[in-house]
């Protein structure tokens, strides 16, 4: 299933799948960083593909990064 997505249906994905609010306005490709606004109000920037796979879907102090290995 090769899903081609837009801005529109990023902001679609952000909203039914976690309580953060998409506040950027373009997409160009996986690799750019996208601007999230946070439930508790934080900004935070990840990619689509983080967001999306690796479930980063909140800012770092409601969601610390894990310890790398």
């Amino acid at each position: 299933m090769n899903k081609r997505w837009s801005i529109g249906k990023i902001k679609e994905f952000v909203e039914k799948n976690s309580e953060s609010k998409l506040l950027s306005t373009e997409f160009h490709g996986f690799s750019q960083s996208l601007l999230f606004e946070c439930a508790c109000g934080n900004k935070f920037e990840k990619t689509f593909t983080k967001f999306k796979n690796n479930h980063q879907r909140k800012c770092d102090v409601c969601q610390p990064p894990k310890a790398s290995r």
